[in-house]
């Protein structure tokens, strides 16, 4: 079996650099417990099973099960326990199932995605993610979750942009800074200098408060001096009161 295995390994990548133009050849290594697959004029066909594992110039895939189909082996699907990085533009990911076009670069992630920018500090989680590589922008579906820095932000659609670190939002879009809260239709929010445009609907709740307004502050010596001298004449003009409420009753 490791024989053929071999034998495969090196007539898949032979047959997928021969058919690519020089500009655009390609190595693909893989590595599974197990594999079948047939290779043909029209289209090319590999299933690997068990621990699968899938290495391109800017993707690396590992899945319960990978196939590569297609001519020229073009699209790659995974499914089951999906982990992998895009090294191109330093993604990482998980979900329950990947397909990969690796013409266009882009690659759609279903069930329970999360996609990791380490390099931004940039955190998402959805149902539905589409990455398009050459652009770098990732459209987000269904339960849409952002953290960055002291962002949290949700919506029912969102598109993030990786290069312009701007985030635009739809569909019961929130944004929570610490103790501020922004609701709108839409919200777009910059991750690098953290502004908010809201619209449609649009409803807020920011706190004020302060440390310094919660905690009453200490007089000062001028104050109370001020407050004693205050409390004299008080005393001194309510005995001048009493004083004449006894001589009228005299009289």
């Amino acid at each position: 079996m490791k024989s053929l295995n071999k034998r495969f390994f090196f007539t898949f990548a032979l047959a997928a650099l021969l058919a690519l133009s020089p500009s655009s050849a390609e190595t693909i290594t893989f590595s599974a417990d197990s594999m079948s697959g047939k290779t043909g004029k029209d289209a090319d066909n590999t299933t690997l099973l068990g621990n699968a594992f899938v290495k391109t110039t800017s993707m690396e895939i590992s899945a319960d099960e990978i196939k590569l189909h297609g001519h020229n082996f073009r699209y790659i699907t995974a499914t089951g326990n999906v982990k992998g990085k895009n090294t191109q533009s330093a993604l990482d990911f998980s979900s329950g199932s990947l397909e990969y076009d690796r013409e266009t670069k882009i690659a759609v992630l279903k069930e329970k995605v999360s996609l990791s920018d380490s390099e931004k500090g940039v955190e998402t989680s959805a149902e539905i993610i589409e990455y398009n590589q050459n652009l770098e922008i990732a459209i987000m579906q269904i339960g849409v979750k952002l953290t960055q820095k002291n962002n949290v932000c949700s919506s029912a659609y969102a598109i993030y942009r990786k290069k312009a670190q701007v985030l635009n939002m739809s569909g019961n879009a929130r944004v929570v800074q610490d103790d501020d809260i922004f609701r709108a239709q839409e919200i777009t929010l910059n991750l690098e200098t953290q502004e908010i445009t809201l619209d449609g609907k649009v409803k807020g709740n920011v706190s004020t408060s302060t440390a310094e307004s919660k905690e009453p502050r200490p007089e000062s010596k001028e104050e109370k001096e001020t407050q004693s001298t205050k409390d004299v004449i008080n005393d001194f003009n309510s005995e001048e009161s009493a004083k004449k409420r006894r001589g009228a009753k005299r009289g």
